[in-house]
């Protein structure tokens, strides 16, 4: 926290007593950064009369110009968006982007969809365009650490620079109105019959939507490799296919699919939390029997070789929107959890995650 100058009491006291100020004070507030960051270092200034109506407006200009600098915006910033438009990450990009400029954080923001491959398209292209920029960022999950153990992609999430995991959501499994399917017992019934026989439609092959589908199975008795999973490179597309009943079912984060359960289009028959929901008239999949449960989580990267101070600004600019009153209202409207973590701790959980996903594509026969 900034101290005022020694001296600062003694000169309202002076002030209210209608005293003079003495040399050794003036020669204190001479020597004080505070003062001398604003004004010029000559002795010109230090030598004139000193009234106190000087000190006090060099003190509000120091302590003005100090408040300016911390709470001051990035001119741009440039998001990377590594999924085509109409999906979670395109979603959290574009939510992200117009909370930061209604918080006063950031005053542009641009955005650049690039979708397939688990992310791992769009992740390439951050890495190697976006070296040492401090003005870029990219939105990425949990899809994107399992993208890039499937796919054995050549860029991972070590090469560029974790800031903050901001928010995470429960998986819903859908199927459309029109499905003569009405239950998760009765999906599951069919899908034990002729695994075959059952298509699920999601995200990118081995993200989080692919691992329930196999965790389900694992659950329920079916071999993980027989489930006939169904990768979309976006959100809208998934969409499309279950309500163009092309696949048997769809399983995505809640938020993507709440307006078209609110609107009847989709009937939701489960979710993935560990508990029922407050506002979710969803069963869980372990109350109907079945012993899974699995969150997805979202979060934000900085460029590859950004400097200590480039990083320290965008944690501060992320900082600033994830405590507005903007962002706490998309939080509500897009029904998300809200588990920001930011800096070490955030590059701590990504290799946690790198692991324990790893783990799971082996274990569900998933990994290529």
């Amino acid at each position: 926290m900034i101290q005022p100058p020694r001296h600062f009491w003694e000169l309202l006291k002076t002030y209210y007593a209608g005293e003079s100020v003495s040399s050794g004070t003036r020669r204190t507030l001479g020597t004080c950064p505070l003062l001398t960051a604003n004004f010029t270092r000559s002795r010109r200034f230090l030598e004139a009369p000193f009234s106190i109506t000087r000190v006090l407006g060099a003190l509000a200009v120091g302590f003005a110009s100090t408040i300016a600098l911390s709470a001051s915006a990035l001119d741009s910033v440039k998001i990377m968006i590594p999924a085509n438009p109409g999906g979670g990450w395109d979603t959290t990009g574009r939510t992200l982007g117009a909370a930061m400029t209604k918080a006063g954080a950031v005053k542009n923001v641009q955005y650049d969809n690039k979708g397939g491959a688990g992310g791992t398209i769009g992740l390439a292209q951050f890495v190697n365009t976006a070296k040492g920029d401090g003005n870029a960022i990219m939105v990425g999950g949990m899809v994107m650490v399992g993208g890039v153990i499937l796919n054995k992609s050549a860029v991972n999430l070590s090469m560029v620079t974790p800031l903050a995991r901001l928010t995470g959501e429960y998986e819903v499994i859908v199927v459309p109105a029109v499905s003569p399917i009405k239950t998760m017992k009765e999906l599951v019934a069919k899908f034990k019959a002729d695994p075959g026989s059952v298509s699920w439609g999601g995200g990118s092959a081995g993200g989080t939507d692919h691992i329930l589908a196999g965790m389900i199975a694992q659950a329920v008795g079916v071999d993980p490799a027989k489930v006939n999973y169904i990768p979309y490179a976006g959100g809208g597309e998934a969409q499309a296919a279950i309500l163009g009943n092309h696949v048997t079912a769809g399983i995505s984060g809640y938020s993507e699919f709440a307006a078209q359960i609110k609107a009847g289009k989709f009937r939701a028959l489960a979710i993935s939390s560990d508990k029922k929901i407050p506002g979710i008239e969803v069963a869980t999949l372990k109350d109907q029997g079945i012993d899974v449960e699995l969150f997805n989580w979202r979060g934000v990267f900085g460029a590859p070789g950004i400097t200590d101070v480039q990083k320290k600004a965008l944690l501060a600019a992320l900082e600033t929107t994830v405590k507005s009153a903007g962002w706490k209202e998309a939080l509500a409207k897009q029904e998300w959890t809200d588990i920001y973590m930011s800096g070490d701790g955030f590059a701590k959980y990504i290799d946690e995650e790198n692991k324990r996903i790893g783990d799971i594509l082996g274990k569900l026969a998933l990994k290529k």
